[in-house]
């Protein structure tokens, strides 16, 4: 058991990582410490309410295994969040989102493993402090907990979200005017099948940066210069698309030995064969300094760096 192997006293006191997939780190190096893989397996309906089926999904589900599974059940929900790479257990640490829904609009709670205190503790959203890409568990206290467990929230008569991004182009690309959800879902594995690649084809972590927030000033003034920049409300501000702003600096398809920006979607780094972790991260500070020269704007990784 999980709990029973973070009592082990040499593990505990020992540098130690807490692996899922893996699929949104970068190891710069070799990491010199014991590798824990969390492999919890397991889907439960722990009850239904006012319309609502709540679900309790153990940390070592593939993420895209559980959207599939709630599609086929009728579920919405995650139909949008098709097709994310990783476990369900790292979800709420990067409070993972994509074509206008976020993880934390159906969060309800989850289980985790107190290293401190040796034992299960429950949080619940307030808890959780999602922000965009962001959660308590990516700050000082992060590496406290091992989240075992997620308990979401779905809709037994799904309301579709399509007015973000390229999923309502997509549909009608598709012939179809009166969408369910696994035709919400079909569209949006479409769109990432087209831009993104394979992780197995093509060494990448996806998305390498946040899509940076700024305020509406800020905001104003670049689209007064650059009249096609690609924006979304967020709040008091606006969320500028990383990966425009990483092509407009000249980036896509660029290349230095195997490490590259992908040719199709300038958001992502790739791995052509042998590049470094350390070539990587080298490629994503120049990136970084590029943009924040262009554009007076500051990037932050998506990617764990380790």
């Amino acid at each position: 058991m999980l709990y029973d192997l973070f009592r082990v006293k040499e593990l505990f006191q020992n540098k130690h990582l807490i692996l899922g997939e893996g699929s949104n780190i970068l190891f710069s190096g070799d990491y010199d410490g014991t590798v824990v893989r969390i492999m919890l397996k397991g889907i439960e309906v722990t009850g239904k309410k006012d319309g609502y089926v709540f679900i309790r999904v153990n940390a070592g589900e593939i993420w895209d295994h559980l959207v599939s599974f709630c599609v086929s059940q009728g579920w919405g929900g995650l139909e949008n969040l098709s097709l994310i790479p990783g476990q369900v257990g790292s979800s709420p640490i990067q409070n993972i989102g994509a074509y206008g829904v976020e993880l934390e609009t159906l969060f309800v709670s989850l289980e985790a493993f107190d290293k401190l205190k040796g034992e299960s503790v429950v949080f619940r959203h307030k808890d959780c402090q999602f922000g965009y890409r962001n959660s308590v568990f990516k700050g000082r206290s992060g590496g406290r907990y091992v989240i075992t467990s997620v308990t979401l929230r779905l809709k037994e008569d799904p309301e579709l979200n399509t007015s973000y991004g390229s999923v309502a182009e997509e549909l009608k690309n598709m012939g179809i005017s009166s969408p369910g959800i696994k035709d919400v879902r079909e569209a949006v594995c479409r769109i990432r099948r087209s831009k993104l690649p394979d992780p197995e084809d093509l060494g990448n972590a996806g998305s390498f940066f946040k899509n940076p927030v700024v305020p509406l000033r800020k905001y104003n003034d670049l689209k007064s210069k650059h009249p096609d920049l690609v924006a979304y409300g967020a709040g008091n501000g606006m969320k500028l698309a990383a990966g425009w702003l990483i092509d407009k600096a000249g980036w896509k398809g660029y290349r230095h030995n195997d490490a590259g920006v992908h040719e199709k979607q300038a958001l992502v780094l790739v791995n052509h064969g042998k590049a470094s972790g350390k070539e990587i991260l080298d490629l994503a500070g120049r990136i970084k300094d590029s943009v924040s020269r262009r554009f007076g704007v500051s990037l932050e990784p998506e990617v764990n760096i380790i």
